[in-house]
């Protein structure tokens, strides 16, 4: 048997298990794994500036490509501590990430070492598993479980906590016939798939709700098809955006009370069956539920167990992963349609297609300071469709789900439930590392792009190009349009006269405080900013091109209004306006049935 310490066989186990890439802070405590790392040579790591920040980064790495396992790694005490952010937004958005972490000697676990904190306790409601190991010759067990755990029914994080002893004791370990666990997966039954296909059947005007667990399935292809076959049109959830083109036909709009369209909630509220697959009722999709299933019959598809029922209960649910349960609705789907059996839905995706190009918010506004809406409207002429967005809370993301266009699956990459403030930078250095071939495009507010931006340096210094598109209007923005309904502006301004900004030099108005050009010059990266709409497009072009010329993240701040409000509400059928709606094609040019 081969003799081997604690800790390199879990760096075996890494790699067996297809982990590739690992984001981390050495320290005394984790140093013996670290060695372990260096000795093999195999798995690839980023150095992150904040510990929170790895984790950030193993999930952008996790979320951008198929199969992707992120792992992140710290010392003992707050290193564990800074990750449980990064764990919490992983297991909100069924994100499989790795953390592990050091710990003091078994022996000193509980006599107030330095750094020594029971991470596993602490963890533990945000992962599938947090483990401290004290006997070494479990480590290699503690490893296949976590990847069991993580890849197994609704995915999600782990946590594998290692005293530093029990990463230097020497175990018996054989990679050679190291084999991962069987992952398991529920899957739809043909008589399930018939009958789901039987209750869409029965209603005039059908729906699906396509949810993120049809990325995390990596089944979008088998979505289109069956939306195809069926002639049915899709709403998908913010996590689930991208799994059908918004360009497509049968693409509906977004539904909710944030990050929806005008023309998805006028769809959604005409519908009468809807079918989710891999979704899950989140709120700020529903509204109101007396509202939301008015009137409506529903099906809900997802792999875990208890989701079902978990919100409101469904007409028919059926437990099974999306992709299985695509699988199945699409032989049964096919099947019918051999047959001739099939009801015809073209009338009301006809239906659907034309709210989709009345329905429409204003975009073109040329007033100074600029209007949020300007800025997607340019971000829609510039970045094309191979474009993967990165971003995470505040009105810049509410905006960017009503503006944007996203096209292909995982070009989405946001933190939808949790929504921590920084999450933005890392993620997007995580999903550079992870498809260095796909341009990334951050959006964030300024108070998001502050949290992290110490982060930004580890572009820099690795050479992972993105353009960070920064609309600044100086406030905590989402905050202070909530506060309206307690008739307040409280500690929610982040202006000020910053003494070193020279508007005619720097052309950062007074007032906006902090001056981000300045603060990614001095992080190594590029700095760029617009104040004037016009100069927008021409500008994000620029910045893509010192991006690639440079290998360094190019920030793009847009000086904003001070106040904008973007359109939301608390029912579906009860959005507040806030702006102006398009009238006639010039007002909303970049609309998905206006582009020109």
């Amino acid at each position: 048997m081969t003799r081997m310490t604690a800790a390199e066989a879990a760096v075996r186990i890494l790699e067996a298990e297809g982990a590739t890439q690992a984001f981390g802070v050495p320290g005394a405590a984790i140093n013996p794994f670290y060695a372990a790392m260096r000795d093999r040579g195999t798995i690839g790591h980023v150095l992150a500036r904040h510990v929170e920040g790895a984790s950030h980064m193993a999930e952008g790495f996790t979320r951008s490509g198929p199969g992707n396992i992120g792992v992140c790694i710290g010392t003992s005490g707050p290193a564990g501590t800074d990750m449980v952010t990064g764990l919490y937004s992983a297991s909100a958005d069924s994100i499989p990430i790795l953390a592990i972490t050091g710990q003091a000697p078994v022996a000193r676990l509980h006599k107030e070492d330095f750094q020594a904190v029971d991470i596993a306790a602490i963890a533990a409601p945000v992962t599938k598993m947090a483990m401290t190991v004290r006997e070494a010759a479990q480590v290699p067990g503690a490893f296949a479980q976590a990847f069991h755990l993580m890849r197994s029914g609704r995915p999600g994080p782990v946590l594998i906590d290692l005293p530093i002893d029990v990463q230097q004791t020497v175990i018996d370990f054989d990679p050679d016939t190291y084999a991962p666990l069987p992952v398991h997966r529920p899957a739809m039954t043909g008589p399930q798939a018939s009958r789901v296909l039987d209750l869409l059947a029965e209603g005039e005007r059908p729906l699906i709700v396509a949810g993120g667990g049809i990325v995390n399935a990596d089944a979008s292809a088998e979505l289109v098809e069956l939306a195809e076959i069926l002639g049915v049109p899709v709403v998908p959830t913010l996590m689930g955006w991208g799994t059908i083109p918004d360009d497509h036909p049968l693409a509906a709009g977004m539904v909710g009370l944030q990050t929806a369209h005008r023309y998805g909630n006028a769809t959604f509220l005409a519908s009468d069956v809807v079918v989710g697959i891999g979704n899950r009722w989140a709120n700020r999709h529903t509204g109101g539920l007396d509202t939301y299933r008015r009137g409506r019959r529903f099906v809900h598809v997802d792999i875990e167990p208890t989701q079902i029922g978990r919100v409101f209960a469904p007409d028919y649910g059926v437990v099974s992963d999306a992709g299985a349960a695509l699988r199945a609705l699409l032989a049964e789907a096919r099947r019918r349609r051999d047959a001739g059996t099939l009801p015809d839905r073209g009338a009301w995706a006809e239906s659907c297609r034309e709210r989709k190009a009345t329905l429409l918010r204003r975009t073109d506004f040329g007033c100074v300071p600029i209007k949020p809406q300007r800025v997607y409207q340019e971000m829609n002429r510039v970045f094309g469709p191979e474009t993967r967005y990165v971003t995470t809370i505040g009105l810049s993301q509410i905006a960017a789900g009503q503006f944007l266009h996203v096209y292909r699956p995982r070009h989405w990459v946001n933190c939808g439930q949790a929504g921590p403030l920084g999450w933005t930078i890392p993620a997007a250095l995580g999903a550079v590392v992870a498809d260095p071939s796909t341009p990334v495009v951050a959006l964030s507010g300024d108070y998001d792009f502050q949290f992290m931006l110490e982060e930004l340096a580890v572009g820099a210094q690795f050479g992972l190009p993105y353009v960070h598109v920064v609309v600044n209007n100086s406030y905590l923005g989402l905050i202070r349009q909530a506060q309206r309904a307690f008739d307040m502006d409280f500690q929610v301004s982040l202006a000020f006269d910053n003494m070193h900004a020279d508007e005619e030099l720097t052309g950062l108005p007074k007032g906006y405080g902090v001056d981000h050009v300045r603060v990614a010059e001095g992080l190594g990266c590029v700095g760029l900013r617009v104040t004037e709409p016009d100069e927008i497009a021409t500008t994000l072009r620029r910045a893509s091109q010192l991006a690639r010329e440079h290998k360094v993240p190019v920030v793009v701040e847009v000086v904003l209004e001070r106040v904008t409000n973007i359109a939301m509400g608390t029912e579906i059928d009860a959005v507040t306006e806030f702006e102006d709606l398009a009238e006639t094609p010039a007002d909303a040019p970049t609309a998905l049935a206006h582009r020109r």
